[in-house]
């Protein structure tokens, strides 16, 4: 009875054991895999920067005068030392906003390229908005927490050590994947990994915290990875637009929370192979008329038509970037109609190139949009804004194979889905995670 009762004893170490070894090598993986970050790219809204962030690089280019820039950062924190996840121009163009794995949020200058704040978060940082007038900033962590800063100070150009974000609302420990200010200033809305999108009240003090919500957007069934507003002259309002791991792209309105339109854009993309190929960014013209959205596995862009009037989403066309594997990253639409598109990657393991970004840029989009007379065309190097002087500056000097791009790509997508999309456990393993939480862990 001994033996028999030790044979089953060491048989459920033995399980355990396995359950164990599985468990971390699956966190092992799954650490590996976060660790890659997509290249970003932001355009100043008038025209007269771009700016990329590869890794913990971030790199400006003046339109203007047509040459590189100096950013200058006097803090104690000089510049970023790990991966950046978002960047951004705010909409009066005066400030540009970067952030991400080292807990930092760095507040420039668009006039003299100086850093004016660096403001430390709890946790990573994962998207940023910037107010319409200039006045906050606001940051999300991957704990699920909506962050602000106030810019007294900061907007005349004034060098601020000491500013400190206060906690303006929080998703419950789902990761915000997207912050956008509404076109109007009333609302502030959010994305998270649990397929939500919420749309609170922008409020008169908000330091004090956003406490009235005035809608939820519910109708995706994976994480929602991207939110951007369509709105026009007419409707200076707006819709909101959303992409999500589902492959939809949905075109709501946010006063009520109403699903307006819904596009399945893998299908239309002709993507069937894969089941719901991810968005992975949306950009949408000055006029409100067109919207550009990037999915995961598509060597280009899919284009849908807005009609704000009638509130519905149609698919234009498919644009494919000829001659190289070229799936975009982010997007970033110009004043003029240009769009520009960024692909590339950091901290990419066995590769000789284990940081590069390429960027390409599609123009013939401000024209009346409509299935006939829309002509776009990817520009050469030699042809865009800057030529080969602002490729140089911004992607490198790296030259690329194009395996690379493609080894790329699928390293962003595994860490974009491990990262965001739920993961189901078996029972054992549920048990075994209760067991080694770090909470429970602390207590004893």
């Amino acid at each position: 009875m001994e033996e028999q009762i030790k044979k089953e004893t060491n048989g459920t170490q033995m399980e355990e054991k396995e359950i164990e070894d599985t468990q971390l090598n699956d966190d092992r993986d799954s650490n590996s895999q976060t660790e890659v970050a997509p290249a970003l790219i932001a355009h100043h809204p008038f025209d007269q920067s771009v700016a990329v962030a590869v890794g913990s690089e971030l790199r400006v280019f003046n339109l203007i005068k047509n040459c590189s820039v100096s950013l200058a950062d006097e803090s104690l924190e000089m510049l970023h030392r790990d991966s950046i996840r978002a960047v951004r121009f705010s909409e009066k163009g005066k400030l540009l906003v970067s952030a991400g794995d080292d807990k930092l949020v760095k507040i420039w200058s668009t006039e003299t390229w100086q850093c004016l704040s660096t403001v430390n978060s709890e946790k990573r940082v994962s998207a940023v908005a910037v107010s319409k007038d200039e006045q906050y900033v606001c940051f999300a962590d991957k704990f699920g927490v909506v962050w602000i800063v106030d810019l007294v100070g900061v907007a005349e150009n004034q060098h601020v050590s000491n500013k400190k974000a206060v906690a303006l609302f929080g998703h419950y420990c789902s990761i915000i994947t997207s912050l956008e200010f509404s076109p109007d200033g009333r609302f502030i809305v959010s994305a998270d990994r649990d397929f939500k999108i919420r749309v609170s009240v922008f409020p008169k003090n908000p330091l004090k915290g956003a406490h009235e919500i005035q809608s939820f957007c519910l109708g995706h069934s994976e994480f929602v990875s991207c939110l951007t507003f369509v709105h026009n002259s007419n409707l200076p309002k707006g819709f909101l637009v959303s992409g999500s791991g589902d492959s939809n792209v949905c075109l709501w309105d946010v006063t009520s929370g109403s699903l307006l339109c819904t596009t399945d854009v893998g299908k239309e993309a002709s993507l069937s192979e894969e089941s719901h190929p991810a968005v992975t960014d949306l950009c949408g013209a000055a006029n409100g008329s067109l919207v550009a959205v990037a999915i995961q596995s598509l060597q280009g862009i899919l284009l849908l038509s807005c009609d704000l009037a009638a509130g519905r989403l149609s698919t234009l066309k498919v644009v494919l970037v000829p001659g190289e594997t070229f799936i975009p990253t982010r997007l970033g639409m110009a004043l003029s109609g240009d769009l520009w598109m960024i692909t590339g990657a950091s901290n990419l393991s066995g590769s000789k190139a284990s940081s590069f970004a390429r960027i390409r840029v599609l123009s013939g989009l401000n024209k009346t949009v409509s299935e006939s007379d829309l002509e776009p065309k990817v520009l050469e190097d030699q042809e865009i804004p800057g030529g080969e002087q602002l490729l140089e500056k911004l992607q490198g000097s790296i030259s690329v194979e194009s395996a690379i791009f493609s080894a790329a790509a699928d390293a962003v997508n595994a860490a974009m889905s491990n990262l965001l999309r739920k993961k189901q456990y078996s029972y054992e393993k549920r048990e075994f995670r209760k067991k080694t939480r770090n909470d429970k862990k602390n207590k004893h």
